[in-house]
């Protein structure tokens, strides 16, 4: 699996978080990607990630984290086995570094953490999972638990600030 981090946007703030691709490639082998997937996962600013909202969802404003699939890796909605031997692009994540710090301390969560939950929550959308319906919502929202809890070895919670 190839995980391409990049940083266009508080390169020396989100290195020290935790280890991006170390996640990456924990959730993406957690969920049976082929071996042969690539990702890449870009941090940016505000008003980058109010413009990639506004042209592909025409949402004119700042959204937390937008994945865009590339060669439709999915098939009945969950992931699908990609072809043999060739580089099978899952796509793209973006996240805004700004509107993490903003929300982390609403849901009880440190930077790193609210960082980790928003690429989990980017590497799954590409994976087929969604939260549109409330049943997906729970699913999607217990795999994100399930493997930041994995990742962090101690249990996640998103909502420790309502508890």
């Amino acid at each position: 699996m190839e995980i391409q981090v990049n940083y266009d946007y508080r390169q020396g703030d989100v290195e020290e978080l935790f280890d991006i691709e170390q996640l990456a490639q924990l959730v993406l082998s957690e969920e049976g990607a082929s071996n042969n997937s690539e990702v890449a996962i870009t941090f940016v600013e505000n008003d980058a990630i109010r413009k990639l909202n506004a042209t592909y969802r025409s949402i004119d404003a700042p959204t937390d984290v937008l994945s865009f699939e590339c060669d439709g890796y999915q098939t009945d909605g969950l992931v699908a086995e990609a072809p043999e031997g060739m580089p099978y692009e899952l796509g793209d994540i973006f996240v805004a570094v700004d509107v993490a710090e903003g929300q982390a301390p609403g849901f009880g969560l440190s930077l790193a953490e609210e960082v980790s939950l928003l690429v989990v929550h980017g590497l799954l959308h590409l994976l087929g999972h969604d939260h549109l319906e409330e049943a997906e919502a729970q699913e999607m929202e217990a795999r994100e638990v399930a493997l930041l809890t994995k990742f962090w070895g101690t249990p996640f919670s998103r909502s420790r600030a309502e508890e």
